[in-house]
């Protein structure tokens, strides 16, 4: 998901043509720090300053990019979802969600969600889904959550009579209070079936706070909403929800690969919808 909002773009058809090359974009940013090559000068100049503030920032996202393989792994093995709600997708890498999930279940159905053109530019690659299972990839924002489940690619690849896994992953810290982020998810979460899942990942602001705080300052003097939250706002995302032992932990320790690996400065979560939580 891109912030600054690049605007619409439709939804087929050739790469977009309204790629912004002078003004930065989230997605371009995070690419530039998994070591990625779809970003553009102005995206590496931010990238570089807030890596002058958290030098280990590359190191975190790597660390949100194997929690999403780990709880995809989970969600697939363990929970028995097979279908995925995934918004602010970002530009393809390594274990793409429905890479994973179909390598374990090839029957499983994913829809991806980002408002970035890039990211459209690269919807093949998100697209390439098994013959049991189905992918599709929408145009829409977080920030407008009518875009999404009023798109007809919703219905057409999920079915609301079964769980879904809702993937909120590196994309809440870049929506600002202001724009009610809490009200947001909630909205997407009264939409879930019972017996779905809601899975979030993202800085934390209680680690260290003096370091988060000049990373915040950096993005959004670039024009990058950046709000990094403590352990009681994140869970807060997932309330009325019950949560996925180990609960709401720093990143690297949620179901490690590898035991012993260090913590970074974000929390990640996931928490089951049940009865109780069915909207009325």
């Amino acid at each position: 998901m891109t912030f600054n909002d690049p605007g619409d773009a439709p939804s087929t058809g050739a790469p977009p043509s309204e790629i912004n090359q002078i003004v930065p974009q989230s997605a371009r940013i995070y690419d530039y720090l998994l070591g990625g090559k779809d970003n553009y000068e102005c995206d590496r100049a931010v990238g570089d300053a807030l890596m002058r503030q958290l030098p280990a920032l590359p190191v975190m996202v790597r660390a949100q990019r194997s929690f999403l393989a780990r709880a995809v792994r989970y969600l697939i093995a363990d929970a028995g979802v097979r279908q995925f709600l995934d918004i602010g997708t970002g530009i393809p890498a390594a274990e793409n969600v429905h890479e994973v999930a179909q390598s374990l279940a090839p029957d499983a159905r994913v829809l991806y969600v980002d408002n970035d053109p890039i990211v459209l530019a690269h919807a093949r690659a998100l697209t390439s889904s098994t013959p049991e299972g189905a992918t599709a990839f929408i145009q829409a924002d977080l920030r407008r959550p009518e875009t999404i489940l009023e798109h007809p690619l919703l219905a057409a690849t999920l079915d609301h009579d079964l769980p879904v896994a809702l993937m909120l992953i590196g994309i809440l810290h870049h929506v600002r209070d202001d724009d009610d982020p809490y009200g947001l998810v909630a909205r997407l979460v009264d939409w879930l079936p019972t017996g779905s899942y809601v899975t979030i990942a993202g800085p934390g602001s209680d680690f260290d706070p003096a370091v988060m705080s000049a990373v915040a300052a950096s993005a959004e003097q670039s024009g990058i909403p950046y709000v990094a939250r403590s352990h009681e706002q994140t869970l807060r995302f997932l309330d009325g929800l019950q949560l996925v032992e180990p609960g709401l932990v720093p990143i690297q320790s949620w179901r490690p690969d590898v035991e012993g690996a260090p913590d970074v400065y974000g929390w990640a979560g996931m928490a089951r919808k049940g009865a109780r939580a069915q909207a009325g």
